[in-house]
């Protein structure tokens, strides 16, 4: 009603008047005002913080938020309240489905310490498919790192399945974070307990998009050594 709207170079003064989110250019006082039908959030999950959208009794994922207005989002899938590292939090169903569903295969990666030593016995179980009491689990990769640290990579996401995986070898999970999605690692400069929205050329390599010859960059890597 002030005049200070334009839509494609045209004042707009009614409120109610429609635009083509797709291709209408919007500005307030000369600046463009953007639009996304959905938002996207990567999160460094700390320990302590739960996966929902709201609980009477402890801090969520949600909460962490802190620059939102939106009332709809919450966190694709779960990580147990003692297990670190990165989460995506959306009001994107479609996009919550397709990371979850087994029919898709998104790998998800983790670093586990154990309170026992890591042996070929679990690398060759973990391959070939652990049974649980709900099931027998889906082709597991375990890279030993260190005596009591590995990395386990995952496509499948049971209630608990690391934890019960190394349990069927006596082994008790220490410390679980998880650091990959797709072939989307936790960003080294996102600490513990910060979120920030993700970019679309992100977005892709969580859904496993745009890599060449399926490889995927651990932001740690000396690049010098692959090309």
């Amino acid at each position: 009603r002030k005049k200070r709207v334009t839509v494609n170079d045209n004042i707009v003064t009614k409120p109610e008047s429609k635009i083509n989110t797709d291709g209408d250019s919007v500005n307030v006082d000369g600046n463009a005002v953007g639009y996304h039908e959905y938002e996207y959030f990567m999160l460094n999950k700390p320990a302590g913080v739960v996966s929902a959208t709201d609980d009477n009794t402890c801090t969520t994922v949600i909460d962490l938020i802190k620059t939102n207005n939106r009332k709809d989002l919450f966190p694709v899938g779960r990580l147990d309240k003692d297990t670190t590292g990165l989460m995506i939090i959306t009001d994107d169903g479609n996009f919550s489905h397709d990371i979850l569903s087994p029919k898709k295969h998104v790998k998800k990666e983790y670093e586990v310490t154990l309170d026992i030593p890591l042996t070929n016995d679990m690398v060759e179980g973990l391959e070939k498919g652990v049974k649980l009491n709900d099931g027998e689990c889906k082709s597991a990769i375990l890279e030993i790192t260190g005596t009591y640290t590995g990395k386990v990579t995952l496509k499948e996401g049971r209630y608990h399945q690391i934890k019960r995986m190394f349990g069927c070898y006596k082994a008790k999970v220490i410390e679980l974070n998880r650091i990959c999605i797709g072939n989307l690692y936790l960003p080294n400069d996102l600490r513990l307990g910060e979120i920030r929205e993700l970019s679309e050329s992100e977005l892709d390599l969580i859904k496993e998009k745009n890599i060449k010859v399926g490889l995927a960059i651990n932001p740690d890597t000396d690049l010098s050594t692959i090309y």
